[in-house]
């Protein structure tokens, strides 16, 4: 059995570890503070953890443990109660290996109840002291991104542990729906569940500069769309921010995308932008562009190499991180 810990900041953790487990050929026992999704295999457990922050007005002391921890703040109840949840659970069952996305307190308290962990990476700068201390604590790293489009120095002293698997996308193996008929090319702004700075007349404005497509919108101010798939894989243009997983995603469907990096902690969004930008997969601005510069912009990512978001390595990508963990 494989216990597999999910930050509850936006959907990516969530379904990157679902996409994964489904390859898997044991059973799971989840960790999170999210409620249980409708999608879990029979047989895979969910077990619910306390938040982790204060409840009330009351603010934080000494979160970061003098810089060793990320997030450890002193007389937070949930603290105790989401460790003593995870250990008892550890304990009581068979788990043998204990994936983790992401955290690095999970990862120690898994590591010192002598189980392998296995972490996952994050892009941006992550050569602080938490972040060296789970990778250097980890028995393996699935790294969800093509080694031939970023390979960051902070990994280098974990290179033998380090296993570069390609972006991970919930949709690999959904058919592409039929081409629209009727009614023009058609454009997403993509937004995401994790915060997003937009100005909140995005859509209109997206509409106004560019006409010529049809347009819809998924996250930030509007509706989440839980199937996704059938409006991206129709579409002919992509606005989208930097998470890992709408990256893996648009990859997949081979989009044309302009993509702008929001603000995350490390500069998570930025270094992925960066990485596309590098590789000649996508516009890339860093901030929201003005009405006149659209037109320009959507041009020179519909004129990109058709061939460009291969380079991202979404096929077998989920396999392939299923089988770090296995081992």
């Amino acid at each position: 059995m494989i216990g597999y810990y999910i930050h509850h900041q936006g959907r990516g953790h969530l379904n990157r570890a679902l996409a994964i487990c489904a390859q898997l050929d044991e059973p799971v026992t989840f960790f999170s503070s999210l409620p249980p999704p409708a999608c879990v295999r029979d047989g895979d457990v969910w077990v619910r953890l306390a938040m982790d922050v204060p409840v009330g007005p009351s603010g934080v002391v000494d979160v970061t443990a003098h810089g060793r921890l990320h997030w450890a703040p002193l007389h937070v109840d949930g603290l105790a109660r989401r460790s003593a949840t995870l250990l008892q659970t550890l304990a009581a069952t068979p788990v043998r290996r204990v994936v983790v996305d992401v955290s690095v307190e999970i990862a120690l308290l898994a590591r010192l109840a002598g189980l392998p962990v296995t972490v996952m990476a994050m892009p941006g700068e992550r050569n602080d002291a938490a972040h060296q201390l789970a990778y250097d604590i980890a028995d393996s790293i699935i790294v969800p991104w093509s080694a031939d489009l970023h390979q960051p120095n902070w990994l280098a002293d974990h290179a033998d542990r380090s296993h570069f698997v390609g972006a991970i996308s919930r949709f690999e193996g959904r058919r592409r729906p039929a081409p629209q008929r009727a009614g023009g090319p058609r454009a997403l702004l993509l937004a995401g569940a994790g915060g997003a700075k937009l100005p909140t007349d995005a859509l209109e404005q997206l509409q106004a500069a560019l006409p010529q497509y049809q347009w819809s919108a998924a996250g930030g101010g509007a509706a989440w769309v839980d199937d996704l798939w059938p409006t991206l894989a129709a579409a002919d243009l992509v606005v989208s921010h930097a998470g890992q997983n709408a990256i893996a995603d648009v990859a997949l469907s081979d989009t044309p995308a302009v993509v702008i990096p929001q603000d995350r902690p490390f500069d998570e969004q930025h270094a992925t932008a960066a990485a596309l930008a590098n590789a000649g997969m996508a516009v890339v601005v860093d901030r929201w562009p003005s009405s006149q510069d659209w037109p320009a912009l959507a041009e020179s990512a519909v004129s990109l190499d058709s061939g460009r978001w291969a380079k991202a390595a979404v096929e077998g990508a989920a396999a392939r991180a299923a089988a770090v963990i296995a081992e």
